[in-house]
């Protein structure tokens, strides 16, 4: 989901709700402690220079439990973002304490936000060496499909 997104579904939501891969909800309590643009520039493990940008939301929660986040004061804390920072509508990322510092991406259900689980992948696997994964097939099942030449007496071997 980019930032032009999330702006869209705050402004359709009376409350903001995230949810967590497992299902569990973060707690309503939840402050957005940082709105910014992370811009990374890497070499992949084939030599290729990358730029990536993203918007970085931070999820933090504390012994507050009273707190609520309107979606109306989230709009707020992304347009002054935007205003301060320069911020662009790039892919929002969404980082949240779990046992470590969790990095998600984020979709909408038309009713809540859904923190998706990311994952590292190799960019350049045709150069390092990786080979293309094999179809997994049952010899059993091979038997059944084909007619082989080779029968006992066929006098084929």
């Amino acid at each position: 989901m980019n930032l032009s997104e999330i702006k869209k579904h705050l402004s359709t939501v009376t409350t903001v709700n995230f949810i967590l891969p497992n299902g569990t909800a973060v707690p309503q309590h939840f402050h957005v402690t940082e709105v910014g643009q992370i811009n990374k520039t890497f070499i992949d493990c084939g030599g290729v220079v990358r730029n990536e940008k993203k918007v970085n939301f931070q999820l933090w929660e504390a012994g507050d439990f009273d707190h609520r986040l309107a979606p109306q004061k989230i709009l707020n804390i992304i347009a002054l973002s935007e205003k301060t920072l320069g911020i662009e509508d790039a892919e929002i990322e969404v980082e949240y304490q779990s046992n470590t510092i969790g990095k998600y991406q984020l979709d909408f259900d038309g009713t809540n936000f859904l923190l998706v689980s990311t994952q590292t992948n190799c960019l350049a696997q045709d150069k390092c060496g990786i080979p293309p994964e094999k179809i997994k097939v049952n010899l059993v099942d091979l038997s059944n499909t084909t007619q082989s030449c080779c029968t006992p007496g066929g006098k084929c071997c």
